[in-house]
């Protein structure tokens, strides 16, 4: 149910302020000890971000698609592994949960990972199987009243500081849909195990990691909606909504972007005048406003018809393609306005270019957008 909208720019102003005031400044510690300050999760889970999606029956905020992606547009005005935390919660680690788990799974879990008390992490990703998720190997195999799971997940998502998994498990050794099952494991089951964080290239702060599972036993109450097989078809029914996620994701910080290569190009001053007098950077700010532009009334739209209750697989696929596309080619603009101070660690833009670079591989590469695209376009005209 829509927020009124009196309800909804007082969210949005709360957010707004508390990521200038809190999380932009926080910037600096977050990179250099690649992890969210305590005090700012805490103030996190004070304002509800862990459980935009959540419905308010079970402690969250209850947002519709378009409310989630402005307040998305206002989180990305920082660094991305703010968001990153409370991400999974919003997405496919409660909406899996909210689609296809039982009575008991949502009332254990979901008033947990709305108030951040959990922190969810999704699992599918595997050393052999990422855009090709039908590949996936570890398994799930029934035993007595429980599954034994053996496999490894890898690059997986808050898997460091997380107490909930949804893992995708191959519960039939067939090549299909329903040959996959969605498992939630909390951490601390026996056979779990936790490997080191990643070194990435960018994102501090966004804790990822493998995954093992040796023997991990879980009962079968672990099992999502008490079913085998609705593992892959679920996550599939929600992903169009990570995508749209991601996309607005990408327009608030290509904002951030913009606004911070305008105030340096106000400021350097070269040949006597401020470098934003000259036109070819003016060029350069010209195109990244159109994009950014382009890219706030796509995702606007697609989260619109979303909320009608309308398919929206190929505009969601659209805006991922364009929006992780087009935060490439405003970081890379901002970087060059900022001619050699864009390549210092003491300048945001510097961070922001190496952030940016993931949203064109993870929730599904940018040609697999172009994939999906094409295949429901010539579905439509067929």
């Amino acid at each position: 149910m829509a927020l009124d909208t009196e309800t909804l720019n007082l969210l949005l102003d709360a957010v707004r302020r508390f990521v200038h005031e809190r999380l932009i400044p926080a910037e600096d510690e977050l990179a250099a000890s690649g992890q969210v300050p305590p005090d700012i999760v805490r103030e996190m889970r004070e304002l509800g971000l862990f459980g935009l999606s959540i419905s308010p029956d079970y402690g969250g905020l209850g947002l519709n698609m378009e409310e989630e992606v402005r307040v998305v547009f206002e989180l990305g005005q920082t660094s991305p592994a703010f968001r990153s935390l409370a991400g999974t919660n919003i997405g496919i680690g409660s909406q899996a949960i909210v689609l296809a788990g039982t009575d008991e799974q949502r009332n254990r879990y979901l008033p947990k990972l709305a108030s951040g008390e959990l922190v969810g992490s999704f699992a599918l990703t595997e050393p052999d199987a990422g855009s090709d998720a039908m590949a996936l190997r570890l398994s799930a195999v029934r035993d007595g009243d429980g599954y034994v799971l053996n496999g490894t997940k890898r690059f997986i998502t808050n898997a460091p500081i997380a107490g909930l998994f949804s893992v995708m498990a191959r519960t039939a050794p067939e090549r299909r849909a329903n040959s996959i099952s969605c498992f939630l494991v909390e951490a601390g089951a026996p056979g779990l195990i936790i490997g080191k964080p990643d070194k990435k290239m960018g994102q501090a702060g966004a804790l990822t990691s493998d995954v093992v599972f040796d023997n991990c036993r879980v009962p079968a109450s672990a099992l999502l909606g008490g079913e085998e097989g609705n593992g892959f078809r679920t996550s599939m029914r929600v992903l169009d909504k990570g995508r749209l996620h991601i996309s607005a994701l990408c327009v608030g910080i290509a904002d951030r972007l913009l606004r911070d290569a305008v105030k340096y190009a106000l400021e350097r001053k070269q040949f006597g005048q401020p470098i934003a007098e000259f036109q070819l950077v003016q060029a350069m700010i010209a195109d990244s406003q159109a994009e950014l532009y382009a890219a706030r009334c796509m995702v606007l739209d697609a989260a619109r018809m979303r909320d009608r209750g309308e398919n929206t697989t190929m505009q969601a696929a659209c805006c991922k393609l364009y929006a992780t596309e087009m935060v490439g080619r405003v970081a890379d603009r901002a970087v060059q306005i900022h001619g050699g101070s864009g390549y210092m660690s003491e300048y945001a833009v510097e961070r922001f270019y190496r952030d940016v670079r993931l949203f064109r591989i993870f929730e599904g590469t940018s040609q697999i957008q172009q994939l999906v695209i094409a295949r429901e376009t010539i579905k439509a005209h067929s």
